[in-house]
């Protein structure tokens, strides 16, 4: 117990750390932007027709903290970072806390819900697969894949939309209906949010699930062929106890390991699908806030909030490693632990 508690806190270190250096590179990127958040908006005001003057720049340079050095502002802004407060939207002038509070977890949501979706159809179907010597479902699954990796998310949703309008007048967009957009959480909107959320989840784990079957054919594939699997042949072990009990359960370890990667790549193709089925989530306010506004305080404390979560499902995945494989402790603490 002492060594997995060991092994336990060693990688919750190296995950702070992680997230301080990312967090230092994040608001690094921030700083290099021309002009700092003072002009941005008082640039913007302008452009409302607001007239500005040196002496207003200054003024608001210096309620927001900007003429401090960059280190006290970085090291300031982890540490509010840490306790869930981003400050105010530069151009917003809002909440950030407030403003992602549920739009990140809305986005978060479904980008989970995509990868569940994606490896609950692709452990099956990538086992099947590598272990099947019947050529037409061999091939079948083979196509479905290549066709997954080859049909970009954008042109599916864009096909969905075009199918539903034609033949249903729906065009399937948004995540609420207008009388659920604005109101409290409660059963009844959570309700008519699934009924919504279900398209970008399955578009979203369009692509995410061919990537994984062929990510599981392989790793199957290799371990089929190693020596210890033909050994638990020998001993009368087949079927679906031997492909359990011994290369999937081997296959796994590589698969756990990269949800972490795989949560990042389906949330980076989320904003994409955001804009075509125009979902108010934090995947289309970062396209907001770095192609439009420029708003960088809005789109650091995305990025941040998605490298947590990245940060945090890594570290999970590899106290679940170390659960069922003591190589992954031996790995970080040596053979003696």
């Amino acid at each position: 117990m002492g060594q997995f508690l060991r092994f336990a806190f060693v990688r919750a270190i190296m995950a702070v750390v992680t997230l301080i250096i990312v967090s230092f590179i994040v608001f690094s990127l921030m700083e290099m932007v021309p002009g700092d958040c003072a002009e941005r908006y008082l640039a913007f005001k302008n452009t409302q027709g607001s007239g500005i003057s040196v002496a207003d720049i200054d003024a608001e340079r210096e309620r927001l903290g900007l003429n401090r050095p960059f280190m006290v502002r970085w090291a300031s802004w982890i540490w509010h970072a840490f306790q869930g407060d981003f400050g105010e939207s530069c151009i917003l002038r809002m909440d950030i806390s407030q403003l992602l509070s549920d739009k990140f977890l809305i986005s978060l949501g479904i980008a989970l819900a995509a990868l569940a979706l994606a490896y609950a159809i692709a452990l099956p179907v990538g086992i099947i697969s590598a272990t099947s010597r019947n050529p037409v479902l061999n091939n079948t699954l083979r196509l479905v894949s290549y066709l997954g990796l080859a049909l970009p998310n954008f042109l599916l949703a864009l096909m969905i939309m075009l199918f539903s309008t034609m033949v249903y007048g729906n065009s399937l967009t948004g995540l609420f209906s207008p009388q659920y957009r604005d109101a409290p959480w409660s059963w009844d909107k959570f309700v008519d949010f699934a009924g919504h959320a279900w398209l970008p989840i399955f578009i979203l784990g369009w692509s995410a699930t061919a990537f994984a079957i062929q990510t599981v054919r392989a790793l199957m594939s290799d371990e089929i062929g190693k020596l210890y699997v033909t050994a638990a042949r020998a001993r009368g072990i087949s079927g679906w106890r031997l492909l359990r009990r011994y290369p999937a359960r081997h296959a796994l370890g590589p698969i756990i390991n990269s949800l972490g990667f795989d949560l990042n790549r389906v949330f980076n193709e989320l904003p994409v699908v955001a804009l075509i089925l125009t979902l108010t989530e934090a995947g289309s306010l970062l396209i907001e806030a770095l192609a439009r506004s420029n708003d960088q305080q809005l789109a650091g404390a995305i990025i941040f909030l998605l490298t947590g979560s990245i940060v945090a499902l890594n570290f999970f995945t590899d106290i679940l490693l170390a659960l069922a494989d003591p190589r992954v402790r031996h790995s970080i603490l040596g053979r003696s632990a």
